[in-house]
């Protein structure tokens, strides 16, 4: 782990701070789709990321999901923080977007490295500052984009993250992220396959030109 932490944070921090981590740390490998953090979890641990992708997911009093940001490597949810001071329960769902890789930091180090690692401090303030422009992205996007410009964004994203011009996910799982229905979607992707921007098959969208 010591290795995989100095290739991916020695940029970042102090050889002493990698040592602790690695100490104080557990690496641990998620599968595709496997839920790392469900709402209503007492949170005990900060994820630092190696490699893959995390999406953070809000849900509403129905049930519906509502994709906030994705974490990719070099990464935290400084935001989990906010929810161990009073022993708060999450209000967020973490889901592994691709296989992943994250070393866990108890969060009981967060406060000791905080005030021991001007670097540590740092990071996490830039990591809070991240998310919440992340979020205020997706609260643009909700209040002024029209729906297709929206899916075009949601689309360029996940290209952008996966570095794959497909995306395998079914219309449902979509509107899931998206926060609407799945005829909503179905008929938004069928008109910019009319387009040409894409190309739907089975549980699976072939992305060819979304400029």
């Amino acid at each position: 782990m010591e290795e995989l932490l100095n290739l991916n944070y020695a940029h970042l921090f102090e050889t002493e701070l990698l040592k602790e981590i690695s100490e104080a740390g557990i690496l641990k490998e998620a599968k595709e789709g496997e839920m790392l953090m469900d709402i209503g979890q007492y949170i005990t641990a900060m994820p630092l990321l190696i490699s893959g992708a995390i999406k953070i997911l809000r849900e509403d009093q129905n049930g519906d999901e509502l994709l906030l940001y994705f974490l990719e490597k070099g990464d935290t949810c400084a935001l989990t923080l906010s929810f161990t001071r009073g022993q708060r329960k999450s209000e967020i769902r973490a889901i592994a977007e691709l296989h992943t890789v994250l070393v866990m930091i108890p969060i009981q180090k967060m406060e000791e490295w905080s005030s021991k690692y001007k670097s540590w401090r740092n990071f996490i303030f830039d990591s809070y500052q991240n998310r919440l422009e992340e979020m205020l992205d997706t609260l643009d996007s909700i209040a002024f984009m029209r729906m297709d410009e929206r899916l075009l964004k949601y689309l360029r994203d996940k290209q952008n993250l996966t570095q794959l011009d497909e995306i395998h996910s079914t219309h449902q799982d979509i509107a899931y992220e998206m926060h609407t229905s799945r005829v909503v979607i179905s008929r938004l992707l069928k008109k910019l396959e009319l387009e040409g921007k894409l190309k739907i098959n089975r549980n699976k969208i072939e992305l060819l030109d979304l400029n």
